[in-house]
């Protein structure tokens, strides 16, 4: 067969080779974005609950009722922002297809799409199956800050969307309300749409506050809200998403997810639902996770490694800058290798590959891991 790829330059994802590469040579897996401690033994006790019930066949396309009653309610309380939970709001097969459907009902051949590096390795892809162009705009370290001047010289009558992720992976900054202000007045200046990665909403340090899109009513009401059941209740496998946007932008984006998974885990949906019921069950995760933060901090003081400032999201980069001379990419195949960590190199989320000699390392780990991990970064 003679077959022309879509995408030529797309291969297996960094964070499937790092995994692999991990299992191989027996190394500490500290690269691939999954918690290595178990799920609410209550929640896993509900889906088995909603799985004897009988509640086992297709959910409703949108998602199941009571959990899009229950996510409406949480926004309401967090961002003081009014959704509809039957016109927008819809259950997806994680952040991912999220994002992958979002795009694909919104984005036409010739689009343009501003998105900022590193960025999320789905983010082009996904553009560019959909006939768009992707624009690419670096964030530099350490606090990988937008220029939103910048951001105003990259426009044309072309650009259609902007994507942004807050808290940020990998570099775990978080945008501010000035930043929140400026896409603001940008989006409205140039009728743009946006589309805002924010699976981390709950995963932020240090007294800072998620600055989401739905905290701004003129924002709220040309952008794509973008969250994960996966990464606030530490059950990445289960692929559960969801999308949050205005009725007419929804409408759109139910059109491509219908055809892309239909509907959702059913006795999940339902879980999820009773669960979140109970505030308790998501509201102290910042805290979890900065102990964790701080507690892999402490583990690799002494190290030759540079820690960069981290905000949210549960990935700490560290810079080997003055410890070697190899790509970044070669230091985590060689650290994988020969020192049984397994990272993930940053140029990897960078579309021209930009090689600021930093290393991404997971800390939603056991603090066993986190302190293994520490006793191999100072050996370096």
């Amino acid at each position: 067969m003679n077959l022309s790829s879509r995408l030529p330059d797309v291969g297996t994802t960094i964070f499937s080779i790092m995994s692999k590469m991990a299992l191989v040579h027996n190394a500490i897996n500290l690269s691939q974005g999954f918690p290595d401690f178990p799920v609410s033994e209550k929640l896993i006790d509900l889906i088995h609950q909603k799985m004897k019930e009988g509640h086992n066949q297709y959910a409703p396309m949108p998602g199941v009722e009571a959990l899009r009653n229950i996510i409406r309610d949480i926004i309401l309380k967090t961002y003081r922002h009014e959704v509809n939970a039957e016109t927008e709001i819809t259950i997806t097969a994680g952040g991912t297809e999220a994002i992958f459907s979002s795009i694909a009902a919104l984005i036409r051949p010739g689009d343009e799409v501003i998105l900022f590096d590193p960025s999320y390795d789905s983010y082009d892809p996904a553009i560019r199956l959909s006939g768009g162009t992707p624009v690419h705009l670096n964030l530099s370290p350490p606090h990988f800050a937008i220029d939103w001047s910048e951001v105003k010289k990259k426009i044309t009558p072309r650009t259609r969307l902007i994507m942004v992720n807050t808290p940020h992976n990998p570099a775990g900054a978080v945008l501010s309300s000035s930043d929140l202000q400026s896409l603001e007045m940008i989006a409205a200046e140039h009728n743009l749409i946006v589309l805002s990665d924010e699976v981390y909403e709950r995963i932020i340090f240090d007294g800072r506050v998620h600055e989401s899109v739905l905290k701004y009513p003129a924002l709220a009401q040309q952008s794509i809200a973008v969250f994960s059941f996966g990464k606030t209740f530490h059950a990445t496998g289960w692929k559960v998403g969801y999308t949050v946007a205005p009725e007419a932008i929804t409408q759109e984006i139910r059109k491509a997810h219908q055809f892309v998974t239909f509907s959702v885990n059913t006795p999940v949906q339902l879980a999820l639902a009773e669960f979140m019921a109970d505030p308790e069950n998501y509201l102290h995760l910042g805290k979890f996770y900065q102990q964790k933060r701080d507690f892999f901090l402490e583990q690799i003081k002494g190290t030759s490694l540079r820690p960069l400032p981290c905000s949210g999201s549960y990935f700490q980069l560290l810079s080997y800058e003055g410890v070697s001379q190899k790509t970044d990419r070669d230091m985590a195949i060689w650290m994988t290798q020969e020192m049984k960590l397994a990272p993930i190199p940053v140029s990897a989320f960078y579309k021209d590959q930009t090689d600021n000699k930093l290393l991404r390392f997971c800390f939603a780990k056991n603090e066993n891991t986190l302190r293994k991990a520490g006793e191999i970064l100072k050996k370096i």
